[in-house]
């Protein structure tokens, strides 16, 4: 998956944690793109079955959409407290190379990360749970 689709996928999903009634136009409010763009890319994540609309143009994720949207989210906290674990890396930094290394990384390699951060006795375990 490249990085614009993960990124719509993760706005979708923070975006949801707060309204109910969540439209490509709140997507578009949030990463501030055209509303044709938002269109083309809900086109995309409808026919890979990520969403589903409504007939009043309600965004909300499949089954397999949630899954992939959770999986993002927890990769991208997991890798932050990597960053910052043992790199020293500032918070602001770490989050925001998190999101680029993951569009990029092994599943091995994040693997090892996930299982290293799991076994440090850190706040982001319980975020994770």
């Amino acid at each position: 998956m490249n990085r614009s689709a993960e990124d719509y996928i993760k706005t979708i999903y923070h975006l949801k944690q707060n309204i109910n009634s969540l439209h490509s136009a709140d997507v578009a409010r949030k990463l501030g793109y055209s509303r044709a763009s938002v269109s083309l890319a809900m086109s995309n994540l409808k026919k890979d079955n990520i969403i589903v609309m409504n007939d009043k143009g309600e965004i909300s994720f499949t089954e397999k959409g949630q899954e992939i949207a959770r999986g993002i989210c927890d990769r991208d906290v997991i890798l932050c407290a990597f960053l910052q674990q043992v790199a020293g890396v500032d918070e602001a930094i770490a989050k925001e190379d998190a999101e680029s290394i993951g569009c990029y990384i092994s599943a091995p390699t994040y693997e090892g990360i996930r299982k290293y951060v799991s076994s440090q006795k850190t706040p982001v375990n319980d975020t994770l749970k």
